[in-house]
Protein backbone atom coordinates (compact mmCIF):
# COMPACT_ATOMS: atom_id res chain seq x y z
CA UNK A 1 0.00 0.00 0.00
CA UNK A 2 1.41 3.52 -1.01
CA UNK A 3 0.92 6.46 1.77
CA UNK A 4 1.21 9.39 0.99
CA UNK A 5 4.42 11.69 1.67
CA UNK A 6 6.82 8.55 2.81
CA UNK A 7 8.86 8.03 -0.28
CA UNK A 8 9.14 11.87 -1.06
CA UNK A 9 9.69 12.70 2.43
CA UNK A 10 12.37 10.21 2.85
CA UNK A 11 14.55 10.89 -0.45
CA UNK A 12 14.22 14.54 0.51
CA UNK A 13 15.21 14.29 4.14
CA UNK A 14 18.53 11.95 3.99
CA UNK A 15 18.42 12.45 8.46
CA UNK A 16 14.76 10.68 8.54
CA UNK A 17 15.93 8.26 5.91
CA UNK A 18 19.07 7.36 8.67
CA UNK A 19 16.83 7.30 11.55
CA UNK A 20 13.94 5.15 9.91
CA UNK A 21 16.59 2.60 8.93
CA UNK A 22 18.31 3.18 12.52
CA UNK A 23 14.62 2.22 14.24
CA UNK A 24 14.41 -0.81 11.61
CA UNK A 25 17.41 -2.35 12.93
CA UNK A 26 16.03 -1.78 16.66
CA UNK A 27 12.97 -3.26 16.23
CA UNK A 28 14.53 -6.25 14.38
CA UNK A 29 16.58 -6.88 17.52
CA UNK A 30 13.21 -8.02 18.90
CA UNK A 31 13.96 -5.81 22.52
CA UNK A 32 11.21 -5.95 25.19
CA UNK A 33 9.56 -2.56 25.16
CA UNK A 34 11.16 -0.42 27.80
CA UNK A 35 14.60 -1.08 26.26
CA UNK A 36 13.57 -0.62 22.78
CA UNK A 37 11.65 2.63 23.34
CA UNK A 38 14.96 3.79 25.65
CA UNK A 39 17.17 2.98 22.61
CA UNK A 40 15.02 5.01 20.11
CA UNK A 41 14.42 7.84 22.50
CA UNK A 42 18.02 8.22 21.98
CA UNK A 43 18.68 8.00 18.39
CA UNK A 44 15.92 10.54 18.04
CA UNK A 45 17.45 12.80 20.27
CA UNK A 46 20.47 13.18 18.03
CA UNK A 47 18.87 13.08 15.18
CA UNK A 48 16.85 15.90 16.30
CA UNK A 49 20.33 17.95 17.42
CA UNK A 50 21.67 17.32 14.14
CA UNK A 51 19.43 19.67 12.63
CA UNK A 52 17.59 19.31 9.37
CA UNK A 53 14.80 20.71 7.19
CA UNK A 54 11.18 19.03 6.99
CA UNK A 55 9.50 19.84 4.09
CA UNK A 56 6.14 22.56 4.28
CA UNK A 57 4.00 19.55 3.22
CA UNK A 58 4.13 17.60 6.39
CA UNK A 59 4.56 20.90 9.01
CA UNK A 60 1.46 22.55 7.46
CA UNK A 61 -1.03 22.55 10.12
CA UNK A 62 -5.11 21.85 9.41
CA UNK A 63 -7.17 24.56 10.20
CA UNK A 64 -9.90 22.31 11.52
CA UNK A 65 -7.87 19.50 13.32
CA UNK A 66 -4.25 18.24 14.05
CA UNK A 67 -2.53 16.08 11.79
CA UNK A 68 -0.39 12.92 10.92
CA UNK A 69 1.89 13.09 8.33
CA UNK A 70 3.61 9.90 7.53
CA UNK A 71 7.59 9.85 7.13
CA UNK A 72 8.10 6.33 7.14
CA UNK A 73 5.78 3.52 7.45
CA UNK A 74 7.56 -0.17 7.84
CA UNK A 75 6.77 -2.37 4.93
CA UNK A 76 5.27 -5.06 7.49
CA UNK A 77 3.56 -2.70 10.04
CA UNK A 78 5.73 -2.82 12.82
CA UNK A 79 6.85 1.28 13.53
CA UNK A 80 5.49 4.06 12.18
CA UNK A 81 7.21 7.82 11.87
CA UNK A 82 4.77 10.57 11.53
CA UNK A 83 4.90 14.23 12.03
CA UNK A 84 2.21 14.95 14.08
CA UNK A 85 0.95 18.32 14.00
CA UNK A 86 -1.28 20.70 16.06
CA UNK A 87 -2.30 24.13 15.24
CA UNK A 88 -2.46 27.12 18.04
CA UNK A 89 -5.46 25.99 20.33
CA UNK A 90 -5.52 22.52 19.08
CA UNK A 91 -5.30 19.29 20.72
CA UNK A 92 -6.53 15.51 21.16
CA UNK A 93 -8.87 14.11 23.04
CA UNK A 94 -7.42 11.83 26.16
CA UNK A 95 -6.36 8.87 24.17
CA UNK A 96 -3.83 5.29 24.55
CA UNK A 97 -1.85 3.95 21.61
CA UNK A 98 -2.34 0.25 21.61
CA UNK A 99 1.54 0.09 21.50
CA UNK A 100 4.81 1.91 22.23
CA UNK A 101 5.68 5.29 21.08
CA UNK A 102 8.85 7.77 21.58
CA UNK A 103 7.52 11.40 20.77
CA UNK A 104 10.59 14.51 19.70
CA UNK A 105 9.26 17.95 19.29
CA UNK A 106 10.47 19.52 15.84
CA UNK A 107 9.21 22.70 16.79
CA UNK A 108 6.93 24.56 18.89
CA UNK A 109 6.02 23.68 22.88
CA UNK A 110 3.60 20.55 23.23
CA UNK A 111 1.53 20.23 26.39
CA UNK A 112 1.26 16.55 27.37
CA UNK A 113 -1.16 15.34 30.25
CA UNK A 114 -0.79 12.04 31.48
CA UNK A 115 -3.36 9.74 33.14
CA UNK A 116 -2.93 6.35 35.26
CA UNK A 117 -4.52 3.48 32.90
CA UNK A 118 -7.85 2.25 34.22
CA UNK A 119 -7.71 -1.46 35.34
CA UNK A 120 -11.29 -0.93 35.09
CA UNK A 121 -13.95 -0.09 32.23
CA UNK A 122 -16.27 3.04 32.76
CA UNK A 123 -13.81 4.16 35.66
CA UNK A 124 -12.96 8.21 35.71
CA UNK A 125 -9.17 8.73 35.33
CA UNK A 126 -6.88 10.14 37.66
CA UNK A 127 -4.63 12.29 36.48
CA UNK A 128 -0.58 11.80 36.46
CA UNK A 129 0.91 14.85 35.46
CA UNK A 130 1.33 17.67 32.78
CA UNK A 131 4.78 18.41 30.86
CA UNK A 132 6.00 20.89 28.38
CA UNK A 133 7.71 19.75 25.51
CA UNK A 134 10.34 22.08 23.54
CA UNK A 135 11.62 21.88 20.41
CA UNK A 136 15.16 18.88 20.85
CA UNK A 137 13.29 17.42 23.97
CA UNK A 138 12.29 13.69 23.27
CA UNK A 139 10.20 11.23 25.79
CA UNK A 140 8.63 8.08 25.70
CA UNK A 141 5.18 8.84 25.40
CA UNK A 142 3.74 5.18 25.71
CA UNK A 143 4.29 1.46 26.30
CA UNK A 144 1.42 -0.74 25.86
CA UNK A 145 1.25 -0.79 29.59
CA UNK A 146 0.80 2.67 30.28
CA UNK A 147 -0.58 4.74 27.81
CA UNK A 148 -2.89 7.05 28.16
CA UNK A 149 -2.67 11.04 27.92
CA UNK A 150 -3.95 14.12 25.88
CA UNK A 151 -1.49 16.44 23.90
CA UNK A 152 -2.06 19.97 22.46
CA UNK A 153 -0.29 22.84 21.15
CA UNK A 154 1.26 24.77 24.39
CA UNK A 155 2.69 28.13 22.45
CA UNK A 156 1.70 30.87 19.88
CA UNK A 157 3.25 28.62 17.38
CA UNK A 158 2.47 24.93 16.21
CA UNK A 159 3.71 22.37 17.33
CA UNK A 160 5.47 19.68 14.85
CA UNK A 161 6.80 16.43 16.70
CA UNK A 162 8.37 13.46 15.40
CA UNK A 163 6.35 10.37 16.81
CA UNK A 164 7.31 6.80 16.26
CA UNK A 165 5.00 4.03 17.42
CA UNK A 166 5.35 0.15 17.16
CA UNK A 167 2.52 -0.08 14.64
CA UNK A 168 1.46 1.85 11.31
CA UNK A 169 -0.36 4.30 13.48
CA UNK A 170 -2.47 5.99 10.44
CA UNK A 171 -4.22 2.42 10.46
CA UNK A 172 -4.21 1.20 13.83
CA UNK A 173 -7.36 1.00 16.15
CA UNK A 174 -6.94 2.80 19.66
CA UNK A 175 -8.84 4.27 22.44
CA UNK A 176 -10.37 7.77 23.42
CA UNK A 177 -11.48 7.89 26.68
CA UNK A 178 -14.06 10.66 28.41
CA UNK A 179 -11.59 11.61 31.64
CA UNK A 180 -15.05 12.15 33.55
CA UNK A 181 -16.65 8.96 33.44
CA UNK A 182 -14.24 6.85 31.73
CA UNK A 183 -16.41 5.89 28.71
CA UNK A 184 -14.26 4.48 25.78
CA UNK A 185 -14.37 4.85 22.17
CA UNK A 186 -12.52 3.73 19.21
CA UNK A 187 -11.18 5.42 16.62
CA UNK A 188 -8.22 5.67 14.07
CA UNK A 189 -5.81 8.72 13.22
CA UNK A 190 -5.89 8.02 9.64
CA UNK A 191 -2.73 9.41 8.14
CA UNK A 192 -3.06 13.50 6.32
CA UNK A 193 -3.02 13.55 2.50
Amino acid sequence: MTRPHTVAVESSVPEVAAFAAKVRTLVGRGLDERTLTAAIQTELTDTLASGFALPAAVTRPDPGRYVMYPLHVAGDGSFSIASAVWNVGQGTPVHGHETWGVVGIFSGVEVETRFVKPAAPEVPLVGAGTDEWSAGQVTVCCTTDDDVHQVRCGGDEPVVGIHVYGADIGTLPRRSYDPETGAVHWFTSTWAH
